[in-house]
């Protein structure tokens, strides 16, 4: 209960300190240089197994193939010049602070994944179904400590951070892992 007011509220300061004006701006930026929405929904795999649309500023053209979930290093062709410097500083996840208000998400929690990728962790990391207690954060000890993965054997490492966050489950660590996000976006250690 306490997390989640937690969450209620630091979204709800993000949302009027950061997105009220970033939103308008990086939207426009976008449109101008796609001529695309400049919101991207996906579904993922969220609490208890509940499907929900994650949303992100759109950082690639086109869209990807429907029936064929492709990992990071197979879509880098389709990413766009202002998708990279959105990638880089972790922007295109800050539309997901209204996932946090909706109830999909978390500020801090395990990584949302699309169901076809969650369902090949379970596969080799059955432990990984621990995870699904908790509601997918915007940022995660896995996001911190290994990044975006761009292969499957990358998922399963940043898998069990996330799995190393469930042992040590606490505001504390939440606080920490934000601090450590803030650096992380500052030193633009995204790709």
């Amino acid at each position: 209960m306490f997390k989640r007011i937690f969450d209620i509220l630091f979204s709800f300061i993000i949302l009027i300190t950061v997105l009220s004006w970033l939103v308008p701006i990086v939207a426009v930026l976008i449109f101008a240089t796609t001529g695309e929405k400049p919101f991207f929904f996906q579904k993922r795999v969220g609490r208890k197994g509940k499907l929900f649309n994650i949303y992100k500023f759109r950082t690639m053209k086109g869209f990807p193939p429907v029936n064929d979930p492709l990992l990071s290093d197979e879509e880098t062709h389709r990413i766009t010049k202002l998708g990279k410097i959105l990638r880089k500083y972790r922007i295109d996840e800050f539309p997901q602070f209204l996932n946090v208000l909706k109830g999909d998400m978390s500020v801090v929690g395990p990584r949302p994944e699309r169901q076809e990728f969650l369902d090949n962790i379970l596969k080799e990391i059955p432990t990984y179904s621990c995870l699904q207690r908790l509601r997918p954060g915007i940022t995660s000890l896995g996001q911190i400590r290994f990044g975006y993965a761009d292969t499957f054997a990358q998922m399963k490492i940043r898998a069990r951070y996330d799995l190393v966050y469930l042992d040590n489950l606490s505001l504390w660590t939440d606080i920490k892992i934000i601090l450590l996000t803030v650096l992380v976006v500052i030193k633009g250690k995204g790709k």
